[in-house]
C-alpha cells in the first residue's frame, strides 16, 4: 500500500469511524460541512484510492500527526509577481517548542496549492 493510501484511509478512520473519534477532529468536520459535503457521502469517497484530498484532509493530518502544514499559492498564479505565499496554516502550535523547552518546534511541511485542488510538495 503507498503511503499516500495509508493517509487517505487514516483520515478517513478519523472522520468516519465513531463519532467520539470524529469529535477529535471537528474542525475538518466543520471544513467539509463548509464545502457542502455530506458526510456519509464523503467517507464512501475516502475509501477509494483514486479519492484525492484537501483542505479537511490536511487539517486532519496535521492534528494527527502532531506537525505543522502549511499551504503556499504562486504569486505568478495570484497574477501578483514571483515566490510564494502562505494561503493556510494548519497545526501551528506543533511549530512552536513546548514551554518549559523539554520538546522543539516540528519544521512545517509545506504544500503548494496548484491548479484548482492539486498540492505539490514546497522545497526551499
Amino acid at each position: 500500500m503507498r503511503e499516500a493510501d495509508q493517509l487517505r484511509l487514516a483520515c478517513a478512520e478519523a472522520l468516519c469511524t465513531t463519532q467520539k473519534r470524529r469529535a477529535d477532529f471537528r474542525e475538518a468536520v466543520e471544513q467539509l460541512k463548509n464545502e457542502g459535503e455530506e458526510l456519509n457521502s464523503y467517507c464512501r469517497q475516502m475509501s477509494s484510492p483514486s479519492f484525492w484530498g484537501g483542505i479537511p484532509e490536511i487539517m486532519t493530518l496535521a492534528k494527527m500527526l502532531k506537525v505543522p502544514i502549511y499551504v503556499y499559492i504562486s504569486r505568478e498564479e495570484q497574477g501578483t509577481g514571483s515566490g510564494y505565499v502562505p494561503l493556510t496554516k494548519h497545526g501551528e502550535k506543533f511549530s512552536k517548542p513546548s514551554k518549559d523547552g523539554s520538546k522543539k518546534g516540528r519544521k512545517p511541511v509545506r504544500l503548494l496549492f496548484t491548479g484548482g485542488n492539486h498540492y505539490d510538495l514546497l522545497l526551499k
